[in-house]
């Protein structure tokens, strides 16, 4: 397509015409969702929509508006949203108090000059010092977690001195190129390698992490950082076994490594507590946030560090630095994420909730073993296994037809998240439960399994 400096300007206006509408006729339905898949296909990538086919069976659902733990399409059919943006929805779709702190920077100043004092960065800085545990003390703002993530490792190397790191099997930490070293699939990693000096251990398995670390030790090649996520995300909803955090911490403090939390989809509520890693009681040296640290209003993240971690990078403050991270808006939306979990009590209520439905997903692995084979996870970071990597996405795609969302993990294609919004009612939870149920016996009788006419929910 030729440059059309003309065109663009008409159709940047028709854009903004819709926009601006509160609803739209038949007529203008129509045409968003036609010319959407066009353009999706045409200037965005066509594989996506084949995988997209595989969930909503077909193109007219195109998201239009949003609000609380539901989302609408374009022609106004509800669907309850049980993936919650893989962990943005921390506070719910729209919160009106993340909203309204947006609106109201908004109509004060958008992006900072880059050279003067902007205040909201420092007023959610010294927040984010009150809310995570131990020392972590500074904060360095990015527009997302994999930014996150590459700040970490930039100060790891900075206060060690190594290059070399170790993460997990089935660990992801984002697509950029540091940080898609520490993510473990193959299918991510193999058409960019070489990456960074990277070795990965089975997760949870301390003894593994002790021999690297003493080996390289010995060998010179010391280790820099550890990256870990408490819960593994994308890696199918992997709890970090007890006491695993504590023994990593203290052996990265033996070997003089540091140890870096990846809480970008486990944090900010999600499982009951604002960082899971406060459930052992483990200080890391770093930790990356993202996803839910916006509430679902603005793109955030955070890599926040000990004063140890820091003290390089003070000395030098251009080591690393950013354009639009910590800009005025998403600091607005981010402090207001704060004030809302804290006011509403989300993180009992993530406790409470996620306390409700675990055992109802155990019961329906129970009833259906041959296609659901357990469930796990914590507070509202819960996910399904299933016996095979195609049932997941047969069941997935069944639930949206119950106007249901729900997707997959990236590197487990077996297990399905369940990650609501933390303001999800318990009569929305219910409805998913029943429309699982269903979705499950349908399945079973398809593929031929004799199904008890009992409820499990």
């Amino acid at each position: 397509m030729s440059q059309d400096l003309k065109k663009a300007n008409a159709t940047a206006k028709e854009v903004l015409d819709l926009i601006e509408k509160k609803t739209l006729n038949e007529c203008e339905r129509k045409k968003v969702v036609e010319e959407s898949t066009k353009y999706w296909r045409d200037h965005v990538n066509e594989g996506f929509l084949k995988y997209r086919k595989s969930v909503s069976t077909d193109y007219t659902a195109v998201e239009w508006e949003d609000d609380g733990a539901v989302f609408r399409d374009l022609n106004g059919k509800e669907f309850i949203d049980m993936l919650g943006g893989f962990g943005i929805y921390s506070v719910g779709h729209r919160h009106p108090k993340v909203i309204k702190a947006v609106r109201d920077q908004l109509d004060k100043q958008c992006i900072h000059s880059q050279e003067l004092i902007d205040p909201l960065r420092t007023y959610l800085a010294h927040l984010v010092s009150l809310i995570t545990p131990g020392d972590l003390t500074y904060s360095f703002f990015t527009n997302s977690g994999t930014e996150s993530v590459e700040a970490c490792l930039k100060m790891a190397v900075l206060t060690t001195g190594r290059h070399h790191f170790v993460g997990t099997v089935g660990g992801f930490h984002g697509k950029s190129l540091g940080s898609l070293g520490g993510t473990s699939k193959a299918v991510f990693r193999e058409p960019f390698l070489p990456l960074m000096n990277w070795t990965h251990l089975p997760f949870g398995d301390i003894e593994a992490l002790r021999m690297t670390l003493e080996c390289n030790d010995f060998s010179g090649d010391k280790v820099a950082a550890f990256l870990v996520e408490p819960i593994q995300g994308e890696g199918g909803i992997n709890v970090a076994p007890p006491g695993y955090l504590k023994a990593a911490r203290e052996l990265c403090d033996q070997y003089g490594a540091m140890l870096i939390f990846d809480e970008i989809q486990c944090g900010m509520g999600r499982t009951g507590k604002m960082f899971y890693c406060e459930y052992d009681g483990v200080t890391p040296d770093l930790i990356a946030l993202g996803k839910g640290f916006g509430g679902g209003v603005m793109p955030i993240g955070a890599c926040v560090g000990t004063p140890a971690t820091w003290k390089k990078y003070i000395d030098n403050p251009f080591l690393h630095t950013t354009t639009f991270g910590g800009n005025p808006l998403a600091c607005a939306a981010a402090i207001a994420t704060i004030s809302v979990l804290l006011d509403e009590n989300l993180l009992q209520q993530a406790s409470e909730k996620g306390e409700y439905i675990l055992p109802r997903l155990s019961k329906l692995a129970e009833k259906y073993p041959k296609v659901l084979s357990s469930a796990r996870g914590v507070g509202l970071m819960l996910g399904m296994e299933f016996t095979n990597n195609d049932l997941g996405y047969i069941v997935s795609k069944k639930l949206f037809a119950r106007n249901i969302l729900i997707s997959g993990t990236y590197i487990n294609a077996r297990v399905l998240r369940v990650e609501p919004p933390l303001v999800i009612s318990y009569e929305q939870i219910d409805k998913f439960l029943v429309a699982l149920d269903e979705s499950l016996q349908e399945v079973y009788k398809e593929q031929g399994f004799p199904v008890s006419v009992t409820s499990a929910v």
